[in-house]
């Protein structure tokens, strides 16, 4: 070996060994376990990219070692699920299903091609190569938009930081790999590129692992019990209370889409004011949780309204400024512990 394919092979095991702790680490934590599982495939799948391209998979024989050259390939994917999950989206099956299964192909043609192939069959094989390269671009570039969207969501400014930046970190290094293999193949990265890509996956592993080694146990997700309201309010506060309150009692929170920039600015107040006055002083760590809040209460008032019983759950969600049903489902459920159609029979009959 030449001294700087030690120094990568060096570093390339330093970065493995940091994002075992990480997954480690969110393991032994009280997240939800749907962030611990789709957390847990991403790493193993950014270990199974570090492991690749080191002397350990040229040396190791077995009848599942073939399965990691497909695990690599699968980190984009496996971004794009966890940041769905990490920002509480439905996940679009169809595009899930679709980028596993050119995954797959991929993984399958160029596993059975390689040897002893010739021209046409090269060719064939970096045409294979390259689209599932875009698709993974593709995937990444969609993590990142989702963790932009929603990062006014989080009001709680540390655990907003962590999370978008995880996403958009891992994203950052993700594209870098995929654009280097676009131009370069697989195999023939220059080791400077290489040298440099390993250390900067080395620092943001470290650096997401000293963040999620300190103490708050809530940077990645909500925990079931809510934040209590802080007590002492200030004579702004209360100002500020009394129109964010008026503003509910008018029905804003029906607005379709509606963020809290958007809401400052109908109050005519700074974002990070009305983001403190929500979170610390109303105890909630969301902006949707808050939303929900009111339109859940309305939901139940007229789901219990023996006027509105032959009125379809459907179009309560779409006057109450819900994109579509499901996330309506999921936040009734969540409050009520039943679904709507359940919760109006009990409440019809009981009356």
């Amino acid at each position: 070996m030449t001294r700087i394919t030690l120094v990568i092979f060096a570093v390339r095991l330093l970065a493995i060994g940091q994002v075992l702790l990480v997954a480690l680490v969110i393991a032994r934590t009280a997240t939800p376990r749907r962030i611990r599982l789709s957390s847990g495939f991403l790493l193993l799948c950014t270990c199974a990219f570090l492991v690749l391209q080191t002397p350990l998979s040229a040396m190791a024989e077995g009848p599942f070692w073939p399965l990691l050259p497909l695990a690599a390939q699968l980190v984009p994917l496996a971004l794009w699920v966890f940041a769905n999950v990490l920002f509480e989206r439905q996940i679009d099956r169809r595009i899930a299903v679709l980028a596993l299964i050119m995954a797959l192909s991929c993984w399958a043609t160029l596993g059975m091609g390689r040897i002893d192939a010739g021209d046409g069959e090269r060719l064939a094989l970096l045409i294979v190569a390259q689209v599932q390269r875009v698709s993974q671009l593709a995937l990444v570039a969609h993590a990142i938009a989702i963790a932009l969207h929603e990062r006014g969501d989080d009001l709680i400014e540390k655990r907003r930081r962590l999370r978008v930046g995880f996403v958009i970190v891992v994203a950052v290094l993700a594209i870098t790999v995929i654009v280097l293999e676009f131009f370069f193949g697989f195999e023939a990265v220059p080791p400077g590129f290489t040298l440099v890509q390993m250390i900067a996956i080395l620092i943001a592993t470290f650096a997401l692992g000293g963040a999620l080694l300190q103490s708050d146990p809530d940077l990645l997700h909500d925990p079931d019990t809510p934040t209590p309201p802080a007590t002492g309010i200030s004579p702004s506060e209360h100002v500020l209370k009394g129109k964010l309150d008026a503003a509910m009692a008018d029905g804003i929170y029906r607005e379709t889409g509606l963020t809290i920039g958007q809401l400052a600015t109908r109050l005519g107040t700074p974002e990070h004011r009305l983001r403190a006055l929500i979170n610390q002083r109303l105890g909630y760590r969301n902006f949707s949780a808050f939303l929900n809040a009111h339109r859940i209460n309305e939901a139940k008032t007229l789901l219990a309204d023996p006027a509105q019983v032959d009125r379809p759950i459907l179009t309560i969600p779409m006057d109450l400024g819900y994109a579509s049903l499901a996330p309506f489902n999921r936040a009734f459920r969540d409050t009520a512990g039943q679904a709507p159609s359940e919760f109006r029979r009990a409440q019809i009959v009981r009356n």
